[in-house]
């Protein structure tokens, strides 16, 4: 199950908000309200990733296509 990060919206200026991950199915609605202040939040988009340790000089899809990145 994919681990989402939430930020409290506070309702006072002067409040800091405040960041927790949540394990969740992605069937699942996005959270309303923070399980344990229960402060409203929203879900904060993260950055994905890209594993690039398979790829080698000599393999890369420059070499094979020759996009000339290189």
């Amino acid at each position: 199950m994919p681990v989402y990060v939430y930020e409290t919206i506070p309702t006072d200026a002067s409040e800091a908000p405040r960041q927790f991950e949540y394990k969740q199915s992605m069937k699942d609605d996005a959270l309303t309200h923070d399980p344990d202040t229960g402060l409203p939040v929203r879900r904060l988009i993260q950055g994905g990733y890209l594993s690039t340790s398979g790829a080698t000089e000599s393999s890369s899809c420059c070499s094979k296509s020759g996009c000339g990145c290189n």
